[in-house]
């Protein structure tokens, strides 16, 4: 029964891992496709 918990709460752990690290690449997309807008509003 211990191993069930243990790996189940691995599995968890893992699955909230990626999930940040997904969070954490949608942040970063999203940042580098606003940088050439604000540079273009930078030079009108």
């Amino acid at each position: 029964m211990k191993v069930n918990v243990r790996t189940m709460a691995k599995e968890m752990m893992e699955q909230t891992r990626n999930s940040i690290l997904a969070q954490a690449s949608q942040a970063m997309l999203a940042q580098a496709n606003q940088a050439p807008q604000q540079v273009l509003q930078l030079l009108r």
